[in-house]
Parts: C-alpha cells; structure tokens; sequence
C-alpha cells in the first residue's frame, strides 16, 4: 500500500482524474488517499465523488479526508500539490488590474503581472508545505501541479529541501497536434522538447527514425483546424522554426509581439471561439463557470444520473505513471520541470527547465540536451530574467524587485511606461495583501 497525499484537493475534477489514474494500475488498488483542501464545500464534493469511484469499482482503496495539512501529510509516500493560493478572488486581481494599464492577459498564471503575483503568494505556501513534509514525511515525492510552475519550482529546489518534480501537460498536447498534423498515430510520434515551463520547443520530431522536424509548418497550414485555432503558434513556428507547446492564448501572454496594437491587430491572431485562442482573462471565465459546474453536476455524479471517470480511462498526466515507474521499476519517459544543472547549457545554471526525464525504480533521470537554438534560447532568457527576480522577491519580501521583475516582463514592457508599472504594482500589492504576508 502507497499513501498518497492530494493537497488543494479541492480542485474537484483534476483530484477525481488523478486519484483514478492511480487506480489505473493494478498495484495500487488499495492506496490509502489523504485528500486536504482549505474549503470545506469543495473538500466534501471531492472526497464524496472519490468515494463513491472507489466503492462502485468494489476497490480497496481508502479515501481519508482533511483540513489539517499535517495530517494529511503523515507518512505519507507522495504528496500531489494542486493548489490556487487566493481562488478565484485573488486571480480576478492578477487579471483585472493590470488590464486597466493596458496590459492584456489571456490566462495571467504563468509570467505577466498577474504570474508573477501568483508566484509571490503561491511560494510561501509551497515552502510551508516543504517545512511540514521534512518534519512528518522526509523521504516523500513532491509532486507539483500548481503554477506558475517554473518559479514555484525554481523556489523548492531552493528552499524547499525535499525530493521534487514539477509537472504539466502542455508537451502532451503540442505532441498531440503535431502528430495530427503529420498524419502519424500519436504513441508513434517521436521528438525533443525542451526549454522551459509552457516554453518548451519541439527541436527535433521523427517517426520510425525519419527526422520530420522541416516537415511540421507545412503539415500545419495543410490542417484547416490547427490553423484556426493556432494562428500565433504557427507563425511563431514559421518564424523560429520550432514549435512551441503552449496554447494559442497563452503563448500569446509571453511575447511582446502579438497582445497590443488595434483591436484588428490582436484579431489577427486570436480567436477568441476556441479555448484559450486568446479571450482576455479567458482562463478566468472557464474557471468560473467550471466551479458553478461541479456544483450543478455534483448530485447527478452522486445519484448516477451523470457517469463518473471508468476504472481503466488513463490521461496522460504524468503522475501516476511517474509513481508506478518508481514503485514497479515499469520505465516511463516524459518531460518534466527540473532544475537546470547544465542540462540546457545555454540557459542560467539553476533555474527550471523542462526536458526529458527517464524514470525507473532507481529515480528521475533528466535527459542532456545541450544548447537550444539560439532564437528560443533568447525568448526563454527573456521570461528567465523575470522569473530569477519573482522568486528571489518571494523570498526576501522585496518589493523594488517585484516591480523590476513586472518591468522586465516582455508584455508588461511592450505596452507600459514604468511609472505605469509602479502604479499597477502598487495596486496589486494594496489589492492582494491577505496572500503576501511576506510584503507586510
């Protein structure tokens, strides 16, 4: 039996996705699961909905349930961080304000102002949940999920003196388009992707050893989808000649070149009907109306009226595969955030990367890459450079070098004047200061 810690398990579908992903394996049907939330409501519809996946697959699996973090943490062998420091009222300000100065973010969680305050008020929490798990489970796994992740890991592995890896999805999807594209079967698809957190680059793509990298522009503007729906991407990729993982939208937010100008300008490369194409604060909206919808869909998951997640329906979070990979030595490769110990040479020695990592029963094992090319190694310095700056912020309680880091930030600087960006930070500081004891 593994004991599995869910912190912030009140994000109630992605607690419901990962707890079945684990059950996915047959080894782990009896984890003991230890779920931990701040909000009560969300908490008990969580542990409820867990519950009941456990009991109608007849599983030993427990599912405990807790607003002590300490409890939850006791022993416990993996420790999944899902956490949204402030919710919904503190990312409204991450968006809003720096919107009245002109700068327009389409989800605001990873760089930008609103990234950046995300990054102040998310790492003390993190680094309390460190302190807890030296202290009631030293040899656990850090599994985060919580962004801004590149800043949030950047602090762990310096402060946080636990085992961890930071996690996301945004290679799966780009992966996912691009053998789309290519017309090839995704678990065929072979490639390099590499750089940092929702700027990893796809630098070299093969299928069955015949290297495809030239060929992926071409098979984007054959696909009358992707062109809808990536317009921004596939001209960054004609013009870097590598695609980039994130979204439409949310690549959007880290570059200085697209998010400014005429409202026919920005058209020109957002769409705002599909899913992050690029809608101001869209993130912020689907947040919103997903948390009214678990409400509405949580007695009809609990009468049977709507289906709950089939035992055996695996995503391709890398969680559970990471954790069977270690317990069951089953080797697993994916791309994961870690520390950049010359792994990408021409990026900053310490800060977070995300590159191929091997995992196996004896660890995870980041793969060499060497330099990027030039052009993407430059627009990742660039968020590199704002990144360094947040998190030393977040460490000191330094708010001259919050402010430096937002002036730094490439969209920040292609529409606001510095005294703007005082201004705005000020407001966000005066605004979000429950979140930033560190500030006060």
């Amino acid at each position: 039996m593994i004991r599995v810690a869910m912190i912030g398990a009140g994000s109630v579908g992605f607690t419901r996705r990962l707890l079945m992903d684990i059950l996915a394996v047959p080894e782990f049907r009896d984890t003991e699961f230890r779920l931990m939330d701040i909000s009560q409501e969300n908490l008990e519809m969580a542990t409820n909905l867990c519950r009941k996946m456990v009991e109608d697959n007849n599983l030993p699996a427990k599912v405990l349930s807790t607003m002590d973090r300490r409890e939850a943490l006791q022993d416990a062998d993996y420790v999944i961080c899902m956490i949204r420091v402030g919710g919904l009222e503190a990312f409204t300000y991450d968006i809003e304000i720096p919107l009245k100065y002109g700068v327009d973010q389409c989800v605001g969680d990873t760089l930008g102002p609103g990234g950046v305050f995300y990054a102040l008020r998310t790492i003390p929490v993190l680094l309390d949940i460190c302190a807890d798990m030296r202290d009631v489970c030293p040899d656990a796994l850090l599994i985060n999920y919580s962004n801004p992740m590149a800043m949030n890991s950047w602090a762990v592995h310096r402060k946080g003196g636990v085992r961890y890896v930071g996690l996301c999805h945004g290679v799966q999807g780009g992966a996912w388009q691009i053998a789309k594209a290519l017309g090839i079967p995704y678990e065929e698809l072979e490639y390099i992707a590499a750089g940092i957190n929702h700027q990893t680059w796809f630098i070299k793509v093969a299928h069955k050893g015949v290297d495809l990298t030239d060929k992926v522009l071409e098979a984007f503007k054959k696909d009358p989808e992707l062109v809808k729906s990536e317009p921004l991407r596939i001209d960054v990729l004609e013009r870097f000649g590598y695609y980039s993982t994130e979204s439409n939208g949310h690549l959007s937010e880290y570059l200085p070149w697209y998010r400014k100008g005429s409202p026919e300008q920005k058209a020109r490369w957002m769409d705002y009907s599909v899913w992050c194409g690029g809608e101001t604060g869209g993130y912020l909206r689907v947040c919103r109306e997903s948390q009214d919808d678990y409400r509405k869909n949580y007695p009809k998951w609990m009468s049977g009226e709507l289906d709950q997640i089939p035992l055996g329906q695996r995503s391709r979070e890398h969680g559970s595969y990471i954790i069977e990979a270690l317990e069951t030595g089953r080797r697993y490769w994916g791309c994961f955030n870690v520390e950049n110990k010359g792994i990408i040479t021409n990026l900053p020695y310490g800060c977070t990367v995300e590159v191929p990592c091997i995992v196996d029963s004896t660890g995870i094992h980041p793969t060499f890459i060497g330099e990027l090319p030039l052009q993407c190694a430059a627009t990742c310095r660039a968020s590199i450079s704002v990144q360094e700056m947040a998190v030393e912020a977040a460490l000191t309680g330094n708010k001259q070098l919050v402010k430096l880091a937002v002036l730094h930030d490439p969209l920040t600087a292609a529409v606001c004047t510095p005294d703007q960006v005082w201004a705005m930070c000020d407001e966000m500081f005066e605004k979000l200061a429950p979140w930033l004891p560190q500030f006060n």
